[in-house]
């Protein structure tokens, strides 16, 4: 986690979204906020551990794990939580979860942003693990995080999801992907998706979200490899937002 702080400060990133994971440095305040002060990196979003291999971090309950990245991200003072929408199988957690997000967003000043996933695909037979469905405009939610890499690899309208968020749109998940069947997270401009179009859309809109470049840089040979890749991802984005540029965490 600490890397991932230092690379944000070294390349000149306004900030990080911190992702809550297996990694226990990930889930302890004292830790990330000591990451946070010494790099002079804020913590502009805290993604609540949602994912099927984050299942078991902190407990096996989604709603306290919910619970708990809202009390992080208010006391980080990061304004934006990053939710996926239920698995299937969360009946009881996808019932009252609307009623939660109202609850935590009143009594820690956070927005609770649902973001988009994408169903499993094989040919042309797609079926999704979420609820009520993998885009969560249908039926709806206040706040939304978008993520074009997961637009790819649902085969979804990313501009059309674009245009149906609208203002209540407030994380952009910037990465890229060319519609295979898994979540790619490709440099911004590698892959098939309007990365630039929704980028300047934003900028031109006043957009006061946060942008986030998420990519996979597992791929990368070496350390410079790696920096350059997060280099062009961040110069990507200040280029086609604009002048007046949101802020662009790691």
């Amino acid at each position: 986690m600490d890397s991932a702080f230092e690379v944000a400060a070294e390349l000149g990133y306004d900030g990080v979204e911190l992702m809550v994971w297996t990694e226990p440095d990930s889930q302890r305040l004292a830790t990330v906020a000591r990451a946070s002060e010494r790099t002079g990196m804020p913590v502009l979003a805290v993604h609540a551990p949602c994912l099927a291999i984050t299942q078991r971090v902190w407990t096996p309950d989604p709603a306290e794990r919910l619970r708990r990245s809202a009390v992080l991200a208010a006391s980080l003072g990061a304004p934006t939580v990053v939710l996926h929408p239920p698995f299937r199988w969360q009946r009881r957690y996808a019932l009252g979860l609307a009623r939660q997000v109202d609850e935590l967003e009143r009594a820690h000043g956070v927005r609770i942003a649902m973001e988009n996933m994408f169903p499993l695909r094989r040919g042309r037979l797609r079926w999704s693990s979420y609820t009520p469905g993998h885009d969560p405009t249908k039926p709806g939610a206040r706040w939304y995080t978008l993520d074009l890499s997961h637009t790819a690899t649902a085969a979804d309208d990313a501009l059309a999801l674009l245009d149906r968020m609208g203002d209540r749109l407030v994380h952009l998940h910037l990465a890229d992907g060319t519609g295979l069947e898994r979540d790619e997270h490709l440099v911004p401009g590698r892959g098939t998706q309007p990365c630039a179009e929704v980028c300047r859309r934003l900028g031109a809109s006043g957009f006061e979200g946060t942008v986030v470049v998420e990519i996979s840089t597992r791929r990368a040979r070496s350390r410079n490899e790696r920096l350059d890749m997060l280099a062009e991802s961040l110069l990507f984005a200040r280029l086609h937002l604009g002048t007046d540029l949101p802020r662009s965490p790691v």
